[in-house]
């Protein structure tokens, strides 16, 4: 026997958990939206900083870097060796060929090709996380532009460095907790609507 009412609770049910499965688990871009991470072409050199822009990146989120691990790798720099291309001292390497970098926290992240002479040619990324209000933080001043022996370890607040497993349920932002809310208010409500109109 086919009723309305149930086909609405279903409904509703279906969008609770889809609203649900968006909120707490974040997307997985394939930097550039490319084959694989590695020079840019000539013909578009700045692929990598247009794609970042026209992306809306989050806590929760994460970028795979896809790559032959005998000609490249991936490592995390601060703001002053991207802008210099310097490699020498990466906060984080990653050289797998499947690389997978979690953000877990807002900031400004950078990365850049391992090789030498590759970021050079405009092998790099930029991405900006902003917090849960939509506000970006920032720039923090380069710790290791202080001088020899002064950088600040891995773990400072300085520059965010979380590669690892997803702490995207440990560290939901205020905004999801908030959508999810919203959402269980609604199922409450429609169930409610639901069982008042059985009676």
């Amino acid at each position: 026997m086919y009723s309305p009412q149930i086909s609405t609770a279903f409904l509703a049910l279906h969008l609770l958990l889809l609203i649900q499965t968006k909120t707490s688990l974040g997307y997985q871009y394939k930097v550039g939206d490319l084959d694989s991470w590695g020079v840019p072409p000539p013909s578009n050199k700045h692929v990598y900083s247009y794609w970042s822009q026209h992306h809306q990146f989050q806590i929760g989120d994460s970028l795979l870097f896809l790559y032959p691990p005998s000609q490249d790798s991936v490592i995390q720099v601060t703001m002053q060796a991207f802008n210099s291309c310097s490699i020498s001292d990466p906060i984080l390497k990653m050289s797998d060929g499947n690389s997978i970098f979690n953000i877990t926290k807002p900031g400004t992240y950078y990365f850049t090709s391992g090789v030498p002479g590759h970021c050079q040619k405009n092998q790099k990324l930029e991405v900006d996380v902003p917090m849960a209000n939509g506000t970006f933080l920032p720039p923090a001043g380069d710790a290791v532009a202080a001088g020899p022996g002064s950088a600040m370890s891995p773990s400072s607040s300085a520059f965010p460095v979380v590669f690892g497993p997803s702490a995207a349920a440990a560290e939901r932002s205020a905004a999801t907790d908030v959508r999810m809310a919203v959402a269980a208010v609604w199922a409450i409500v429609i169930v409610c609507v639901f069982l008042v109109s059985l009676v």
